[in-house]
């Protein structure tokens, strides 16, 4: 079977976003390819952070993925890997200080650490995790990698640095894994769909796929519509926002009889609204019991992520042992 990875920064619960974007794919990949999946904490490290939090998150991102269904046996916590962040020394000392002065996402995060805090310190670990991400990707010959649009930057690097060290040491020793583009609708705030729904805008800017009956209704029901652009034709970004969640959510009769109404101009919000969050209880509900249940029995899958993270070491510390060699280390 092909090699898929994936990983995942432990920054908070798992939003609608996340879900549709990232892990309702890695659950039907499991079924295709190998797949390994990381809890990435070293990555979380490079913007402040809170130690104690960031424990309490990397475990809830644990439970909360295997609550959606990601096989435990595919899963591990990147900290539980050190061998990680040895490939990213060397992989390093082969990747130019020019690609990474490039990387678009350093100049972003930057910035927005700027604004929040103009004496914060952007520290080097900011500029350097692409190649630490390269690693990640590289140290199990991943074949594939699934990622948006937005992110081939960084799986280019991951290439190039294959590249440049499969010459350097004069042999092909890196697969050059190849993005994985899959179909994801592209959710936005309820509050502002002019943007992507995002945890760093602020709670009522995204749905906490464990979030309760209550909170999950209110925040459709406050969802922004029109935006006061009456003269345009074209659906307005909020109510097809909701259009696409109804889709994601696969209520397709709902969806279309909505559209019909739509179409017709008889639509009215407060149903759409409703079909909207009964949807999204729908699917998020199974999830939230079965996020009680492991969080009830946490001791032992801890144990067991813990197992697993050694089993998916000893993958890793096979490629760094003959890496190694290679380097003449």
């Amino acid at each position: 079977m092909k090699r898929v990875l994936s990983a995942i920064q432990p920054t908070g619960d798992i939003h609608l976003g996340n879900y549709f974007g990232a892990v309702q794919n890695w659950v039907k990949l499991q079924e295709q390819y190998q797949c390994t999946f990381g809890v990435v904490d070293y990555h979380s490290m490079t913007m402040p952070y809170d130690p104690k939090k960031l424990k309490e998150n990397t475990w809830s991102m644990v439970f909360q993925l295997l609550a959606c269904g990601v096989k435990k046996e595919n899963l591990f916590i990147q900290s539980m890997v050190p061998e990680h962040t040895e490939l990213a020394w060397i992989l390093g000392c082969v990747c130019s200080y020019g690609e990474l002065s490039r990387m678009t996402q350093f100049k972003d995060k930057s910035e927005q650490l700027s604004e929040k805090d103009k004496d914060a310190v952007v520290s080097s670990g900011l500029f350097y995790y692409p190649v630490l991400q390269a690693a990640d990707i590289l140290i199990y010959h991943a074949d594939y990698v699934p990622v948006g649009k937005d992110q081939d930057q960084h799986l280019e690097l991951s290439r190039n640095i294959a590249q440049r060290f499969n010459h350097q040491f004069k042999k092909e020793y890196f697969i050059h894994p190849e993005a994985l583009y899959t179909e994801t609708p592209k959710i936005l705030s309820l509050a502002d769909p002019s943007k992507k729904m995002s945890k760093s805008l602020g709670e009522k800017h995204y749905i906490n796929l464990f979030g309760d009956e209550a909170m999950i209704r209110k925040q459709v029901k406050s969802a922004v519509t029109d935006t006061g652009d009456l003269s345009s034709s074209e659906m307005s970004p909020g109510v097809k926002n909701l259009f696409e969640i109804l889709k994601a959510c696969e209520r397709m009769e709902a969806y279309q009889q909505l559209m019909s109404d739509y179409k017709s101009g008889s639509l009215k919000y407060a149903p759409l609204k409703e079909a909207v969050a009964d949807a999204l209880l729908a699917l998020t509900t199974p999830f939230r019991q079965r996020y009680l249940e492991i969080v009830a029995n946490k001791k032992e899958v801890k144990a067991e992520i813990k197992d697993s993270s050694a089993q998916i070491r000893s993958r890793a510390a096979q490629t760094v042992k003959e890496v190694r060699e290679l380097c003449g280390l």
